[in-house]
Parts: structure tokens; sequence; C-alpha cells
């Protein structure tokens, strides 16, 4: 069951669930955070909710899709109670892309930080039972005011020098008002990176992170599969530039998906009631590492069968912003 977020034809807000192929409006609901909460509040999961309630007249999503009315399936009305934020080196290959962009000087034998922390994860980011394991690598995008919409433009600042695509799968969650995460769902997304300015030192991960980021278009309720597969790909005007497959799920990363919320969520800061956060959990493939340098108008394309549309963002660059600091 999967759920999405449209501007429907009279351009009001409206929320459809999407089971056994057929799409139609969910009742009681216009958003996936209204109903979110709704849900909190009776105790129940979103698909009782839905089907307890009944569904509502058939959605054309794929028309909806089409003419660009289909927004992220999750958002806050105040996008700084938004939070975009992820982890990295967790999935089993993505290290090898990371290592082709730190490469270390002093010895050959020698890891890199990045292979470090990737052999952490490897040894301990899957632990048993309920006991808490090694702490990934993790890092700050954003608020909401730095999401594209489904087919929307991902926009590199005029500074940036690179502007690349990263396939991931998103975690999606709410703060109850008791101040505790509560996971809605997983959607596709484009965690879009700076490649070249992180691969210059690697304590410029955090510059590097601080772009545009997109999501969706569908939300898939319930667990994550164990085997994500899919398609990667770069568009350039009719032709297909680059084109790999992604892959993700627990099967496929270092790190388990409960590892990385547990080290998400244990700060305070983040469990406050009412946000929203929406959390990259890594990939594994990237083509910077094959050499491609994306160009304006390129368009972004990710797919997996089990999150149903394909997510597409166009690559523009942003404007020179005239900033000047005065004293007060």
């Amino acid at each position: 069951m999967r759920l999405a977020q449209i501007v429907d034809e009279n351009d009001k807000r409206a929320l459809v669930v999407t089971a056994r192929g057929e799409s139609r409006l969910v009742k009681g609901a216009r958003t996936t955070y209204e109903l979110a909460f709704q849900a909190i509040a009776a105790g129940e999961s979103i698909r009782k909710i839905i089907a307890d309630r009944g569904i509502g007249k058939v959605v054309d999503l794929a028309a909806a899709f089409k003419e660009k009315r289909v927004l992220n399936p999750i958002d806050h009305k105040d996008a700084a109670h938004l939070q975009v934020t992820g982890t990295g080196l967790t999935h089993l290959g993505s290290a090898e892309g990371r290592d082709k962009m730190h490469k270390n000087l002093a010895d050959a034998d020698t890891l890199t930080d990045s292979m470090r922390m990737f052999k952490m994860g490897l040894e301990g980011g899957k632990p048993k039972g309920a006991a808490q394991g090694v702490q990934p690598e993790w890092f700050y995008k954003g608020d909401g005011s730095t999401i594209a919409a489904p087919g929307g433009d991902l926009i590199s600042p005029h500074f940036a020098l690179d502007g690349g695509e990263e396939p991931e799968i998103v975690g999606v969650y709410v703060i109850s008002p008791e101040g505790a995460p509560v996971r809605v769902g997983f959607s596709l997304g484009n965690e879009f990176s700076d490649h070249v300015t992180e691969r210059q030192n690697y304590l410029y991960l955090a510059h590097s992170k601080l772009r545009a980021s997109s999501f969706g278009p569908e939300l898939l309720l319930g667990d994550l599969p164990a085997d994500v597969q899919g398609a990667s790909r770069i568009r350039r005007g009719k032709a297909v530039l680059w084109e790999k497959p992604f892959i993700s799920g627990e099967q496929n990363m270092s790190h388990t998906i409960a590892n990385l919320e547990a080290h998400h969520f244990k700060y305070d800061l983040f469990r406050r009631p009412g946000d929203v956060h929406v959390h990259f959990f890594g990939t594994a493939t990237l083509s910077f590492s094959d050499g491609i340098k994306p160009e304006k108008g390129d368009v972004f394309e990710i797919e997996a069968e089990a999150f149903g549309l394909p997510l597409r963002n166009r690559l523009t660059i942003g404007k020179a912003a005239k900033v000047k600091v005065r004293a007060l």
C-alpha cells in the first residue's frame, strides 16, 4: 500500500492510496501529516485507519504525475519543522565509490577514513537483539524549504563544483505529541550532493551535503523490503547518458534500518513534537564514480517497482546571491 499527496482538479490538496494496482482518494484526511497524527491519536496503523473508513473515488495518479500535480509524499506547513538528514557508507559496495574520492596519499596499505567508517559498519552495524550498534556517518542537508517536488528542479548553487545524483531510500517520520519518533513509511529519494567539493577534503563533507534533494512521488507503508532492486539513470535530451542498477534494503546494507534510526533519534533535538523527519539511508550507486559530470538540463530518474511512480528531477543552476553581513 502506498500514499501520494496531490493537487486535485479543483486546485485542492488530496491524499491518494494505491493498493492492488488501483488508486483512490483517502477519506477524512487531505495530507499525510494529518493522517499520521490521526493514526497516532487512535493508536492504530495508517493501513487500518484507511481500511476502517473505506476508500473514495478512483484517481488517475499517472495523469496527475504527468501534469505535475503530485507533491512530495509528506510536508509540513512550516518548512522549518521538517528536517532533512542522512547517513552514508551504509551500503555494501558504497565504500568503493567513496574511496575513489578519498585516496590515502601517505600509504597505500593504510585505510582511508571512508574505509575505516565502512569497516566499522560491517563489523557493528547490525547488532543482534535490542543492542545498539556502531554509529554511522551522519549529515544534515537542510529543512523543508530545500526539497524539490517530484518532477521539479534540483537547484545547484552557483558556487557548487558539482551537482550529482544519489539514488536512495528515504525514511519518513513524524514526532508524536509525547516526543516519540514514529515511522510513517519509506520513499525513493535523490539525495543530490556536490561530490567534487567533498573530494577536495573529507572535512568538506558538511558543505557538500548542504544541497537540495527530492523524494517521492509515493510513500510505501509498512516494512522496507529486504532487497530493493531498481535503476538510476541520467537523461540528456532524448538520450540516456548513464544508467546503472540501484539496490538497497537491509540485505544490501552494512547497517540495519533500526540502527540508523536509533543513532538519529537519540538526540533530543530530533524528538521535538510535531516535527517531520526525512532521512536518507545511503547508496552504493553514483554516476560520479564513473566519471559522469551532470549538466544543466539533465534529468535524474530513479525507480524501483515497490515504490510505484519513478522520481524525476531536472538539474538547474541557481543565481548568485548578493550577501553582505551588516554589523549592528
